[in-house]
């Protein structure tokens, strides 16, 4: 499975989105994770990536890391984070960026 977490107003706040996506349940190291941003034609983005950690049940888990300027994330429609491996690819819920209203 992938986990995506969007980014929190506290960081938008400060300038910067960053979002995580988690790949656990048994994903092997070999796979990988890859970012699509809709409209990204024009946006760059930073990835970075944890090491991947074997977990306590023998499975591993590791994510990646996406980190875009606020601004930039304001404009973005989606994001969905792409894990592939050989021929297979997992592709996780889309996360949009909900307008919400500030209370």
């Amino acid at each position: 499975a992938t986990i995506m977490s969007p980014p929190s107003s506290e960081e938008l706040q400060q300038g910067t989105a960053t979002i995580t996506c988690l790949a656990n349940k048994g994903f092997p190291s070999d796979w990988s994770l890859s970012w699509k941003v809709d409209g990204s034609g024009s946006i760059s983005w930073e990835e970075s990536r944890s090491p991947v950690v074997l977990q306590n049940d023998g499975l591993y888990s590791w994510s990646s890391t996406l980190r875009l300027p606020a601004d930039r994330w304001m404009k973005v429609g989606s994001v969905t984070c792409e894990a592939t491996q050989g021929c297979q690819t997992m592709v996780s819920e889309p996360l949009r960026r909900v307008q919400c209203s500030q209370s």
